[in-house]
Formats: C-alpha cells, sequence, structure tokens
C-alpha cells in the first residue's frame, strides 16, 4: 500500500540557486513517514508516552534526481518495502512533474529512554503487516 502525501515548496525550502536545498527533501520524506503513521492511527506521542517506544533512522539512501523549486506542488509517495520485528524500510520517492528524488529509509524502534533497539509493539506490526 502507498501513502501520497502533497507538499508545497516554501520560499525558506530553497537555497541560494532558487532550489529546494537538499537536506529539506529529508524533512518533506520526515513529515510524509510521520502523517502516514498518524492516517493508521498512531501518534508518535502516543509511542513514546504510552508504549515507551520510539522510530529512529538508522539509514538513509538518496538520488536527486531533478531540483524543485519555489511553488512547486510536490507528492511524497510513501511504502514499507520490508518489515521485520524491530525495522522497517521504506521507499520514498518525491514527485512533481517527474520523478525528483528517490530514497529507502530504515528506522529502527528503540525504547525511549535507553535508545537500544527493541521489537516493534504487536498492535503496531498488525497495523503494518
Amino acid at each position: 500500500m502507498e501513502f501520497v502525501w502533497p507538499v508545497r515548496v516554501y520560499y525558506e525550502d530553497t537555497d541560494a540557486a532558487g532550489v529546494v536545498y537538499y537536506a529539506n527533501y529529508l524533512k518533506f520524506m520526515e513529515r510524509a513517514r510521520t502523517e502516514w503513521l498518524r492516517a493508521l492511527g498512531v501518534e508518535q506521542t502516543t509511542l513514546r508516552d504510552e508504549l515507551g517506544v520510539v522510530f529512529v533512522v538508522r539509514h538513509v539512501t538518496v538520488d536527486y534526481l531533478k531540483p524543485a523549486r519555489f511553488n512547486d506542488a510536490l507528492q511524497v509517495l510513501t511504502r514499507i518495502k520490508r518489515l521485520s520485528p524491530a525495522r522497517i524500510r521504506f521507499a520514498q520517492s518525491i514527485q512533481g512533474e517527474c520523478t525528483l528524488v528517490i530514497s529507502e529509509i530504515e528506522v529502527v524502534c528503540v525504547n525511549a529512554l535507553t535508545f537500544k533497539p527493541v521489537k516493534i509493539p504487536d498492535q503496531i506490526l498488525q497495523l503494518l503487516e
């Protein structure tokens, strides 16, 4: 299943060349993953406060294919590529009139206090499968 989140490029997202600053694509993808969880009925504050876990980024690969510019309307596409007991590997892309960015991002479920890896809570795994 693929989740699509719309993003508008604001002036603050661009660099001196007038294109989206490379790190801001990661922010767009982070927002899409957060909104994907929210659409599944999961708030990250609930994960932390009630279940004692948080997701942290472990690995990122990004290919920047074409630039986005101020005021562009984009879509961030998110899907699970691989799910394991403690990790989720996402395939994400950012689309404008064409594919601008492709990425794989792996997140790990960790204890909110110790930051040691833990199993994704069963009720969350069930939503993801």
